[in-house]
């Protein structure tokens, strides 16, 4: 979503209005969990001034990650509001402050500021709905097991001696010569 500077200036009265459908898919070279994502509807209102553009945007769309438990995808709703203020005075730039994205081309690009937006909503982790009833078994060289059936296997089993001490045993059952 790239917009002029020169062509924003008509839209000094009403402001401008936003409403569209993009691709986002650079999103997915930006974070390896993200396995899919579906075209992202930006809606909003941009108010353009003589040195600042100040946008309320909101975002939907849906992204397909991995499933914590089970590796499987699951679709997570986006659905972001957000105001973004784009400033391309010399002014605003000494002030350094925050929340202002500065322009330094002729052009504005909200692709980006977009990207960040959905980025900074993925969760740490994501659940399908009937992870918990998965029965996972294993794989090569690995296997599951929960607490119970760990719990189960070491009452069930012997007690080892510990194999620190195993020379100490074989120096008590020499006979004194």
């Amino acid at each position: 979503m790239k917009m002029a500077i020169q062509q924003l200036q008509k839209f000094r009265k009403d402001g401008m209005p936003i409403d569209e459908t993009i691709r986002l898919d650079a999103v997915k070279d930006r974070n390896s969990d993200i396995r899919d994502v579906s075209p992202m509807h930006v809606t909003g209102h941009c108010t353009v001034g003589s040195q600042q553009i100040t946008c309320q945007l909101h975002l939907e769309g849906k992204l397909i990650l991995p499933c914590a438990r089970t590796w499987e995808d699951v679709e997570f709703p986006i659905d972001v509001e957000s105001v973004e203020i784009f400033s391309w005075s010399e002014k605003d730039r000494e002030s350094r402050e925050d929340n202002v994205h500065f322009v330094d081309a002729e052009t504005l690009d909200l692709q980006p500021i977009l990207e960040e937006l959905i980025l900074l909503e993925i969760p740490m982790q994501v659940f399908k709905e009937d992870a918990d009833e998965a029965v996972i078994t294993g794989g090569n060289d690995w296997s599951y097991s929960t607490d119970e059936q760990v719990e189960a296997e070491k009452a069930e089993a012997p007690p080892k001696p510990d194999p620190r001490l195993a020379d100490l045993a074989k120096y008590f059952d020499q006979s004194d010569e």
